[in-house]
């Protein structure tokens, strides 16, 4: 009987000696409340005083409201690193190295069970986590996820500056996951709404390269941060814990730099990095916390496959930029006693110039018999006559340009009626803002408003824009972009309203065309355009009208001037045009003044005259 018991009593025993250590409630809940245990389950303060967290997946947790109860969660979570090893890489210390180390060394916890994790040890060997680098890939306006840019972080192994290259890290990224093939403008609007999930992915920083610097043709900056290998290292033992774990996605506030700077977090705690990004969270911004945190030791600049091409052809001649599409086109004519007959020297740089341009026009796409062999004929060609070292000039980095939320204080005058004007834009950037850190040519404005007062005290809504977006990139010899621009919301235009000839009409608007650098600081654009207008003045509920936008952008001195003229010609007969001048001076990084002069002309209502003058305040 004894001998049938024995086993079962040292059962019994071995199991009482794995239990968890009982902890007060007053330990408990100082553990509960410490910033790197809050950090780990991603936990936010509710308005109303509780905790959530961030994960909006069970799998996270162990306690049954663990997302909302950080004491409960850790208590169970210390209960369950006791349970029987021989559950290897299922076991919760495998699945939770880093919840597993902190709470070891909070707690003294010598009598933890050994479980073989050998699936999360031979990932970790894998990337052998050494160092950290922050990169952001510039906007890309074409992409509505990527329009305010993108950041991930690099993982190095040891040696990589001296030893190795750096297309053999690892790159860990937040994004949205997308079932199904949703179009830009449902991808848009879930996004906006929080209807994709989120999830964290770690791969070969090669793919992540080739995707932005290549077939987005997107620059890119990496900013070494000065983590140690023990922080690195910790936060990679955290990026284990969310492998497949859903977090809700929104582009504008939890969004992909949102996540990163929690596990910067977690990497340094006390960081709280993330407090200033209660209602969006902007690329730029992201990174210029990082950098205000002390955060990055160096900086280094890829520029884009296109920018590397028009870079290399800026000198050539126009004879060359025809020699450049020509062999871009087919490399039969090398031979040519034509071709043959430039200088040497003149030779290389059309020839490397040829190769980029066959390569930027393949980004992406497979690459057929004729353009391989065109390749292979150019790079032979080139490996005979190289041609100098290419050097791109490193533009002003996107951290240092002007935050993304602007405060905006008018006064001016419509028609003799004074008037001043307060306003806000959520985001990010207009044509003639300070242009540090900015494409020329390029603006996005979302959620922006204006309250305009009148004298007498009358009060209106000037302007509430939902969007409006602009990509005006100049065409060039070897390439045709197309210029195009979106916007919608409510504004003021010249009718028959009530006050002063002004009449709020809500509007979705478009238009696409061309721009072309006229000089080395000036650009001019024309664009076709159609609009749906909902005018009380239009018998219509919807009203369609076409027109054309068209202006010049002139960088000077002070900052930017902008003159544009544009019409609508409405189906019901009515013609609306207008003109306009603006000059913005860079007073600071964060603060500009500028002045404007609006004149619109309709055939329902009088002429109308405006003129203001503006400080524009921007902040994070």
């Amino acid at each position: 009987m004894l001998k049938r018991l024995l086993p079962l009593l040292l059962g019994c025993a071995c199991a009482m000696l794995q239990a968890a250590p009982p902890l007060s409630d007053t330990r408990l809940h100082e553990l509960a409340s410490d910033p790197f245990w809050l950090a780990l389950g991603h936990y936010q303060r509710d308005r109303l005083g509780g905790w959530h967290s961030h994960v909006d997946d069970d799998a996270f947790f162990f306690a049954e409201r663990g997302e909302r109860d950080p004491a409960a969660e850790l208590a169970a979570t210390l209960a369950a690193l006791y349970r029987e090893p021989g559950l290897a890489d299922r076991h919760p210390q495998c699945r939770f190295p880093a919840r597993t180390r902190w709470l070891r060394e909070r707690l003294t916890l010598n009598d933890l069970p050994q479980p073989q994790c050998r699936e999360y040890d031979d990932w970790y060997a894998e990337i052998a986590p050494h160092s950290t680098v922050l990169v952001f890939p510039a906007a890309y306006l074409n992409s509505p996820s990527s329009m305010f840019g993108h950041t991930l972080l690099r993982i190095d192994p040891a040696g990589i500056d001296t030893q190795g290259s750096a297309l053999l890290s690892y790159a860990l990224n937040f994004g949205a996951y997308i079932e199904g093939s949703d179009n830009s403008i449902l991808y848009a609007w879930k996004g906006l709404m929080g209807g994709y999930p989120g999830l964290f992915a770690l791969l070969p920083y090669r793919e992540k390269l080739t995707e932005y610097s290549r077939l987005e043709n997107r620059d890119l900056w990496e900013y070494r941060l000065n983590l140690t290998t023990e922080e690195t290292g910790r936060m990679v033992e955290h990026v284990w814990e969310l492998r497949q774990i859903q977090f809700d996605y929104y582009f504008f506030d939890e969004n992909c730099s949102y996540r990163l700077l929690e596990l910067l977090d977690i990497a340094r705690p006390g960081l709280e990095l993330t407090k200033g990004f209660s209602l969006t969270a902007i690329p730029a911004d992201t990174v210029r916390a990082v950098e205000q945190a002390g955060l990055i030791e160096s900086v280094d600049y890829r520029p884009s496959r296109e920018k590397e091409l028009l870079e290399r052809a800026a000198p050539l001649s126009q004879a060359e930029r025809d020699w450049t599409r020509r062999l871009a086109e087919d490399s039969a004519p090398l031979a040519s006693p034509a071709f043959q007959a430039l200088p040497t020297g003149r030779q290389a740089q059309v020839l490397d110039a040829a190769y980029r341009l066959i390569r930027y026009r393949k980004s992406g796409e497979e690459r057929d018999e004729a353009s391989a062999r065109d390749s292979h004929r150019l790079l032979q060609a080139i490996n005979r006559n190289p041609p100098p070292r290419l050097a791109v000039a490193r533009p002003v980095p996107p951290e240092k340009g002007h935050p993304s939320r602007t405060w905006q204080l008018a006064f001016g005058n419509r028609e003799q009626r004074s008037f001043a004007e307060y306003g806000l834009r959520m985001a990010y950037h207009d044509l003639q803002d300070n242009l540090d850190g900015f494409p020329l040519g390029a603006q996005i404005e979302i959620a922006q408003l204006k309250l305009r007062q009148y004298e007498g005290n009358h009060w209106q809504l000037q302007q509430l824009d939902l969007a409006n977006i602009r990509s005006l990139t100049p065409r060039s010899a070897l390439l045709s972009p197309w210029s195009w621009q979106v916007g919608s919301g409510l504004e003021r235009v010249i009718g028959k309203g009530r006050h002063d000839n002004e009449q709020l009409v809500g509007h979705l608007s478009g238009g696409i065309g061309s721009t072309w650098q006229l000089d080395e600081s000036l650009v001019g654009f024309a664009l076709a355009t159609t609009r749906l207008e909902q005018n009380e003045d239009f018998a219509a509920f919807i009203s369609p009208a076409a027109g054309f936008d068209a202006g010049l952008l002139w960088r000077n001195p002070l900052g930017n001037l902008g003159l544009e003229a544009g019409a609508d010609y409405f189906h019901n007969g009515e013609v609306r045009r207008t003109l306009s001048l603006a000059q913005h001076w860079e007073i600071a990084d964060n603060l500009g003044l500028r002045l404007s002069a609006r004149r619109e002309l309709s055939q329902q209502a009088s002429p109308a005259s405006e003129v203001s003058l503006q400080l524009r305040w921007y902040h994070y």
